[in-house]
């Protein structure tokens, strides 16, 4: 039978067993007498936690107020020292990114300490002035909102996927630096893969014209058939511009925002944003509503080096080797390798698998031996998948290849397995069901340029 309903207890307790990622001292050397809210823990929960953990934010509390903290102390305490939270799960110690969430054990010890003398509250003076964050975004203002039509999703035990056309007019063509999906139900939107569709302005008359989602697992509707429904043809029938990967997202997924002129987009006058993929996963409730939107943040800047995409494993480029079938009560690796034929230069790095996996590495191996490390991570979490984007851009030569590696486990140690007993799992032809299998490794990249390594993608 399914499982899934335990799957978030069954991972924290995981994550006690199979002990902390790091290794770390949890002595209090360095660590003042008494620890306070107000001058102790509050500077750690909003420098690493409120950003989710806030009114409005994507966590299901929060740990803003002294009454917050308090409440959730031991809890905090824990989570920390086990680094379930926050969330990261690569490996700092083998690859850095932008934007990684780790904590310091400095303050993990602060949390511990506070959790076990009485959660003191402090001195009022001494309280921080809480961020200011963006609201209806997880990085910024956005110059345009655009919504998705509201979707009622009624109570399932199984994935459901729709796909979505949000159409749009501007005054003119103009660049967008970042476009950004916003869930509005973070608890049953798993993930978004989406396109933008470019008509010439004089070959399509209503680009609103046509329906707006199309369930094709309730419907016979082929393909072809779905995107007429939708309007998407122009005028005269024919099919308009598809540019691939605009508008993307998964649990814990930021906005991919670029120095200008890196990556970015050409937004024509009229277009429509369309979700191939708009996964919504289980749910016991009688039925949730839906309402999802797309921020676009304009740029003045043209996107003089568009990046590009490939992907290894599921669906990719390269096989996944030896084929993704899982077999009951077994613990198995698999491959994915691909040699590029040129210079490249990668920004961001995107790890997949489904309930299954167990740990993820991906490298690249150069022509002269070397070893390139892109992206470990130790213990994989199907409710954790990030765009790993890093903190200079990496330099791959012609003649390397680059190797992912994925370990699965099907047996009942295994929490995570949403099936009792375990039972055959495969890709399914690159189902994206969650209780089908997947492994994937997607890289963004430029071609490579002099200098290229020397490009700081932090977020400014």
């Amino acid at each position: 039978m399914l499982q899934l309903t335990k799957l978030k207890a069954k991972s924290i307790l995981a994550f006690s067993i199979t002990g902390m990622l790091y290794l770390s001292c949890s002595s209090g050397d360095n660590l003042p007498s008494t620890v306070t809210f107000t001058e102790h823990v509050a500077p750690v929960l909003y420098n690493n936690c409120t950003i989710c953990h806030r009114p409005g934010g994507s966590a299901h509390f929060a740990l803003v107020t002294y009454a917050d903290a308090k409440k959730y102390s031991s809890a905090n305490a824990y989570v920390t020292r086990e680094r379930i939270m926050p969330p990261w799960p690569a490996d700092p110690h083998y690859t850095e990114f932008v934007g990684q969430r780790i904590l310091q054990e400095h303050d993990i010890a602060l949390l511990e300490k506070w959790a076990k003398s009485g959660a003191l509250a402090g001195p009022a003076d001494k309280m921080p002035q809480l961020p200011q964050y963006p609201v209806g975004s997880e990085t910024g203002t956005p110059d345009l909102r655009i919504p998705v039509q509201p979707y009622l999703l009624e109570a399932n035990s199984l994935d459901k996927f729709l796909l979505v056309k949000i159409p749009f007019e501007l005054p003119a063509d103009t660049f967008a630096s970042m476009i950004e999906f916003v869930p509005g139900r973070k608890n049953v939107v798993h993930h978004v893969n989406g396109d933008m569709v470019k008509y010439a302005y004089t070959q399509k008359t209503d680009v609103y014209a046509g329906e707006r989602i199309v369930d094709m697992a309730a419907d016979t509707a082929t393909l072809l058939q779905a995107y007429k429904r939708l309007g998407l043809p122009n005028d005269d029938g024919t099919f308009p511009v598809l540019q691939k990967s605009v508008v993307n997202y998964l649990p814990g997924v930021f906005g991919q925002r670029y120095p200008e002129g890196l990556g970015g987009y050409r937004l024509p006058r009229k277009g429509a944003f369309l979700l191939n993929d708009l996964h919504y996963g289980f749910t016991n409730k009688d039925s949730i509503l839906d309402s999802s939107y797309i921020n676009v943040f304009f740029s003045p800047v043209p996107p003089n080096r568009p990046v590009k995409e490939f992907q290894l494993g599921t669906l990719g480029i390269a096989p996944v080797e030896p084929n993704l079938v899982l077999e009951p009560n077994t613990v198995r690796t698999v491959y994915s390798r691909y040699t590029i034929p040129t210079d490249i230069s990668i920004l961001t790095v995107n790890p997949h698998m489904h309930l299954l996996g167990k740990s993820f590495k991906a490298y690249a191996l150069k022509p002269d031996g070397d070893t390139i490390r892109l992206v470990s991570i130790p213990r994989w979490d199907f409710n954790w998948q990030y765009f790993y984007t890093f903190k200079k851009m990496v330099k791959v030569p012609a003649g390397s290849t680059i190797v992912a590696e994925g370990l699965y486990d099907n047996t009942r140690e295994n929490l995570n397995n949403p099936f009792s007993p375990p039972r055959r799992v495969s890709d399914n032809t690159g189902s994206m069901k969650a209780t089908d299998e997947m492994f994937q490794f997607i890289v963004t990249y430029l071609p490579y340029q002099s200098g290229d390594e020397n490009i700081s993608l932090e977020r400014k």
